[in-house]
């Protein structure tokens, strides 16, 4: 069955760090990109960052960019979002999805998938 679980987060001060994981099982993640997104409360889910399947593809939304990294272990079927200088804005349940090369529509991500898993908190507060 496929399955993606998003675990790493947490309450962390502003310019703190945190590394969040993103789990498949199911399926072999190695021919997808993984993408990240966020849903602050009130507002709506966006992406932030998607790694592709091959070697030098990563999108960045400007809001992150220089502060985020992805990265993929294919052999755990693992993706990782390092998050670095962490800003009260950040707050957000942060997601995962995984798809056929990066979903990048004139420089935004679309977030028009069917479903998604329940993501993992994370909160950047004094």
């Amino acid at each position: 069955q496929w399955q993606l679980v998003e675990s790493g987060g947490g309450l962390v001060q502003p310019g703190g760090s945190l590394r969040l994981s993103c789990t498949a099982s199911g399926f072999s993640a190695d021919d997808y990109a993984i993408g990240w997104f966020r849903q602050a409360p009130g507002k709506e889910r966006e992406g932030v960052a998607c790694i592709g399947s091959q070697p030098g593809t990563t999108y960045y939304a400007d809001s992150v960019k220089g502060r985020f990294f992805v990265s993929r272990n294919n052999a755990k079927n693992v993706g990782y979002l390092e998050m670095n200088s962490l800003k009260p804005e950040d707050t957000a349940v942060y997601y995962c999805q995984a798809s056929w090369g990066c979903p990048v529509v004139g420089n935004k991500m679309v977030t028009s998938f069917s479903s998604w898993g329940q993501g993992t908190q994370v909160t950047v507060s004094s």
